[in-house]
């Protein structure tokens, strides 16, 4: 168990924390939310003690181990990937070493017998001699092969070695568990067995994330940050939405009703109040307009961009006719003779465990690379908008974003510029900031409002909701979900696949696989035919 009392952090003006008090107990998952900016990270930094507070305490049962999912990918660079694993539990690592060491030595003292022995105990105790395998174990589920486990960590790609400190955390079965973005990077597949992992876990897990079908599938509660305070909901992520819009309305309706009674009574007093016959009628609503009070309705921290994206035309017969298409990247055959036709109204999943095979394909279709073989075109009516993983290239100059806005809009004005940055949630001084000292989501919400300007009717979306806060995922969803056009996109996000796409195109090494259906029908029927690949193969090993 780990709780926080009387927790109070401000950075100058700004208050992030005011007074929490919250307790979190094992056998629970607890989805920590709140806008970007509102203190998630923060929070979890308190709770594993990285971050000093401003006034209260965390405390965590006597003997209980808190393991993090450490950020920093190139702190473990000259550790080998099994050994970074290892060294998620510091005192089973610890154990292991000195009994290498020893063990290690030309000559064995007596001391080192009776170290020996007392360091064994100890290891069988905390369950070291398993410590191996389960580390195997984490490794594999989550997509690291065994060719990788002895490789030094920086001979490995980000994303591999951001799974490989997810495994770290995970391992060694800690009391309390914190996970920040526990998701990113991770195919499906590995997301999935996370969510297996997470669900049989018994002990405390508090995760950020803004993958909301991963909420729905691993929480038990949700912890809201939003008004300086986190008020625990009992439930997934879609409880809390209707449980929190719910207490808001009632509250809306409540000040309503209480704004209409004093109208009421003071209409009252202000009639009668000089007439002899009623003075006691108004000095009595008197008393009992005093008694009314209206709840406060402080401004949350939440804000929600507006996302819609209008074309000027529709699509027309031929939209995108794909003809054998092949790519090799550093040596690797990313696109193997690659076909597909696309229809009107398809809205199109890429799916598959190679993003670089993804990333390749958008980029050929918005003519930004080169293919070795193959050919595309694109129908006569066709107008496309790319946004692309990488976005850093389109804000190398330093501009305010009402200058770097009409770019993509010169025949508009400024008053127009601020308003359309207005709606994407910056207003104000907002819309004047320099394009260097944008964030990450900041930078994802100005592409958005480039594509949204240009009125295309296809769109190409390379993991557009990477960055983006759980707000901005859900405008961006619903103005996907309504875009009357065809749609090429991937994305991590399960929820979002699933309630977007209605074709889903799996790129493998070996080919492709196209199927005219939802993301969920994919899985199952993906999950059916593995098992019963699984049984042909057992029927035949029988049958040898």
């Amino acid at each position: 168990m780990i709780s926080a009392s009387n927790v109070a952090l401000a950075y100058g003006k700004r208050v992030l924390f005011k007074d929490v008090n919250i307790k979190f107990t094992p056998g629970n998952c607890y989805g920590l939310i709140g806008a970007n900016g509102a203190g998630k990270s923060t929070f979890l930094k308190i709770l594993s003690g990285e971050n000093e507070l401003d006034k209260g305490a965390v405390s965590v049962r006597p003997g209980e181990r808190i393991a993090v999912l450490k950020q920093d990918r190139f702190a473990y660079d000259e550790e080998t990937v099994f050994n970074t694993v290892i060294m998620g539990h510091e005192r089973l690592h610890a154990i292991m070493m000195e009994r290498d060491a020893i063990y290690s030595k030309a000559e064995f003292t007596e001391e080192d017998g009776i170290r020996s022995g007392e360091l064994e105990a100890e290891l069988a105790e905390m369950n070291g001699y398993e410590a191996e395998s389960e580390a195997a174990v984490l490794l594999n589920g989550l997509g690291i092969p065994e060719e990788m486990r002895h490789l030094k960590m920086k001979e490995l790609e980000g994303g591999d070695k951001v799974r490989v400190l997810l495994a770290q955390a995970l391992f060694g079965n800690p009391d309390v568990l914190l996970l920040d973005e526990p998701t990113n990077h991770l195919d499906h597949k590995s997301i999935a067995w996370l969510e297996d992992f997470l669900a049989r876990f018994q002990n405390t897990v508090i995760v950020v994330s803004h993958d909301r079908h991963f909420l729905n599938q691993v929480c038990t509660h949700i912890a809201d940050i939003d008004y300086g305070k986190i008020q625990i909901f009992v439930g997934n992520y879609d409880f809390w939405c209707q449980a929190s819009r719910l207490i808001q309305k009632q509250k809306q309706n409540e000040n309503k009703k209480a704004t209409e009674k004093a109208k009421e009574l003071t209409a009252f007093i202000q009639r009668f109040s000089s007439n002899a016959s009623k003075a006691r009628q108004a000095t009595s609503r008197k008393k009992l307009l005093e008694k009314i009070t209206l709840d406060e309705m402080p401004v949350s921290s939440r804000k929600y961009p507006w996302i819609a994206f209008r074309p000027e035309r529709p699509c027309g017969s031929v939209i995108l006719e794909i003809e054998n298409l092949s790519k090799t990247i550093d040596g690797e055959k990313v696109l193997n003779n690659f076909s597909m036709v696309l229809n009107s109204g398809d809205k199109i999943a890429f799916v598959g465990d190679n993003s670089l095979a993804k990333t390749a394909l958008f980029q050929i279709l918005a003519g930004e690379m080169e293919p070795d073989s193959g050919s595309f075109r694109w129908g006569q009516t066709v107008t496309t908008s790319y946004f692309p993983k990488e976005n850093g290239r389109f804000f190398e100059t330093e501009m305010p974003l009402v200058q770097w806005l009409l770019q993509y809009a010169p025949e508009e004005g400024v008053n127009f510029a601020r308003g359309f940055l207005g709606r994407m949630l910056f207003s104000g001084e907002e819309a004047m900031k320099k394009t260097g000292v944008l964030s990450g989501g900041e930078k994802v919400r100005c592409m958005l409002s480039r594509m949204m300007l240009t009125g295309s009717n296809v769109l190409l979306l390379d993991e557009p909701t990477n960055h983006l806060d759980l707000e901005a995922i859900t405008s961006l969803n619903e103005g996907l979900m309504v875009f009357p056009e065809v749609i090429l996109f991937a994305s991590h996000d399960h929820q979002f696949v699933s309630t977007v796409a209605n074709r889903i195109v799996e790129l493998t090494p070996e080919g492709s696989i196209d199927r005219l259906m939802s993301f969920d029908d994919y899985l199952a029927s993906a999950v059916v035919a593995k098992e019963r690949e699984a049984h042909y193969c057992g029927e035949s090993a029988m049958a040898l």
